[in-house]
């Protein structure tokens, strides 16, 4: 990335997060439901629930992480679509900028925003009784997983936004990345699963994520889990963001 890029982008990137401050409720709103989702499992469902661990907290928090991400990445979606409908990038294209610089300042605030709700969400976690003994390199680890997991899903929300006909179709797509987790190891050992959904949560990619950050937080040998996690994020992040910038050239030309 040239300097030009990197100062364009650091242009689109606040512009962004000034709009994400004046609406502090969508962040607010993000965090609702996975922080709903941990009460409900933790309190109501967690003593009927065999996870072969004494702190089901600890089990539950990657799990809920991802869910606040794949959520949050919604309104990514939802942002680009309205600028794309305001004209505004008619405005900046006619100006001497990168053009790639403002899909990029949305992805960016995208990572910040979503950063900001995960952080909240762990807050709630301590308070609830998660406790990990993890060092600082396990802890980056971690945040780097999560980084490059919301990069990924936010370069599909660009493709959302980018080419959806509504508010609606900027958003919906999100409903299946959400609900994705259950369908995985986050809540549940997928050894308890019938036969053909044990084989779908033991082979998508929220499985070893999940596995991975646990095995993190745990200080446990992360296996092969971290590098399937990594493959998974990396290969829908190069797919993703190739699909989104033929669909943004299209747009634009």
């Amino acid at each position: 990335m040239s300097t030009h890029v990197i100062s364009n982008t650091g242009v689109m990137l606040g512009r962004s997060i000034r709009h994400v401050t004046r609406s502090m409720d969508t962040v607010i709103t993000v965090t609702i439901m996975p922080i709903a989702f941990m009460l409900l499992f933790r309190y109501v469902f967690g003593g009927a629930i065999q996870a072969g661990t004494a702190n089901y907290t600890n089990y539950l928090m990657p799990g809920i992480a991802l869910i606040a991400i794949a959520s949050g990445i919604s309104y990514t979606g939802f942002r680009l679509f309205n600028d794309m409908q305001s004209g505004i990038f008619e405005r900046f294209h006619s100006m001497p900028i990168a053009r790639s610089s403002v899909l990029w300042g949305h992805v960016l605030t995208s990572v910040v925003s979503n950063a900001i709700s995960v952080v909240v969400i762990f807050a709630v976690g301590l308070l609830m009784g998660f406790r990990t003994s993890a060092g600082v390199l396990a802890w980056l680890a971690v945040a780097a997983i999560l980084t490059l997991f919301t990069l990924s899903l936010t370069w599909v929300a660009m493709i959302a936004g980018l080419a959806a006909s509504s508010t609606d179709g900027a958003t919906a797509f999100s409903y299946p990345l959400v609900f994705l987790p259950f369908l995985s190891s986050a809540f549940v050992p997928t050894a308890t699963m019938p036969g053909p959904v044990r084989a779908f949560a033991e082979n998508q990619p929220v499985t070893s994520i999940v596995n991975a950050i646990r095995a993190l937080f745990e200080q446990q040998p992360v296996g092969s889990d971290i590098w399937i996690a990594l493959g998974w994020c990396v290969g829908i992040l190069v797919v993703a963001y190739a699909f989104a910038m033929r669909v943004y050239r299209r747009k634009i030309a």
